[in-house]
């Protein structure tokens, strides 16, 4: 039986290549402890569920940068290569930008899955990244980039259409300050994030632009963490309402409502599946299935409801396994 990556051409499916949860730590205890859920995730699920990244930025102390970067660089050594496992550096404009990338990309260039680029402005930025990156060995290593002032949102779909970019993230809390005031400090909480015209903008411009160049648009955190509901809700409107197919965890509560929130319910799965399969039945033509016409365009929709199921770790329909 063919594979439906191998038929449906021109399919936006990256936001199945990558986990829908993006799980940040800075403190050694702390990357040590999201590592290890991470590994148990991956035993409980039958794959790897969330990403980790070890944060080069915000968990940096003042003056103990380089310090930290190789204590990220030593962590990631020991993650097994069935996990993946990221970094943020510093932006690139900050004095401990090229020692980040030297120290994370000579030593375990091989190991990351991908770097995240900070207070990323412009394709200039991008490209200066990238042009570090390559020199320090880590050539193809894929960057994904957080938007996190009104500038960066103004040029996000010519960001989003560089090669190396393969998501994009929304930076919420940075976004709120950089309108010095003018968005109040309710923009940065749960509910305001989603009502506030200026920062619903910046979210519906990061995801349009992520999915005209088929990478994946990441969702912001949630400040509330402890609030498993409210994380979950989320989730849920930031999927159905936005367009995200991925988003920040900041907390290990956090991850369990992510996933639960990202992922098709059962009969989603099983409707997808039941049109693939009599599509591939019918090498690929359009069908009839319970009275409304399957086609090609809906065939690729369908096809990425399952690599999200398979993304989120739920059960897939037998008939469908091998091609997992």
């Amino acid at each position: 039986m063919a594979h439906p990556r191998d038929i449906l051409l021109g399919a936006q499916a990256a936001a199945g290549l990558l986990p829908v949860c993006d799980h940040y730590s800075g403190v050694e205890d702390r990357m040590r402890k999201s590592l290890q859920l991470q590994a148990e995730l991956a035993e409980e699920f039958g794959t790897c569920v969330v990403d980790v990244t070890l944060d080069c930025e915000d968990g940096a102390p003042v003056g103990g940068e380089a310090e930290h970067a190789a204590m990220v660089a030593e962590l990631a050594c020991g993650v097994p290569a069935s996990l993946r496992v990221a970094a943020r550096v510093h932006p690139v404009d900050h004095p401990a930008f090229e020692n980040d990338v030297a120290t994370l990309v000579g030593t375990q260039g091989a190991r990351w899955c991908h770097l995240m680029l900070p207070k990323t402005e412009s394709v200039d930025d991008v490209d200066t990244a990238v042009a570090t990156i390559d020199a320090a060995g880590g050539e193809g290593l894929p960057v994904h980039v957080l938007i996190e002032s009104p500038l960066a949102v103004s040029r996000v779909f010519a960001i989003a259409a560089h090669p190396r970019v393969q998501s994009l993230s929304f930076g919420l809390m940075d976004f709120v300050s950089a309108h010095g005031g003018a968005i109040p400090a309710s923009g940065m909480g749960l509910q305001g994030q989603f009502t506030h015209p200026l920062v619903l903008r910046a979210k519906l411009e990061i995801a349009s632009a992520a999915h005209a160049h088929g990478k994946v648009p990441s969702h912001s955190v949630v400040t509330e963490f402890r609030d498993e509901a409210a994380v979950r809700d989320a989730a849920r409107r930031a999927a159905t309402q936005l367009g995200y197919t991925r988003m920040w965890s900041i907390h290990p509560a956090q991850i369990r409502p992510i996933l639960a929130a990202m992922a098709p319910d059962a009969q989603q799965v099983e409707e997808a599946a039941a049109i693939l399969l009599a599509a591939a039945r019918a090498d690929w033509a359009p069908i009839s299935h319970q009275g409304a016409l399957q086609d090609r365009a809906s065939y690729r929709h369908f096809w990425q409801v399952l690599e999200r199921a398979h993304a989120t770790g739920r059960t897939l329909p037998a008939e469908i396994a091998p091609w997992f």
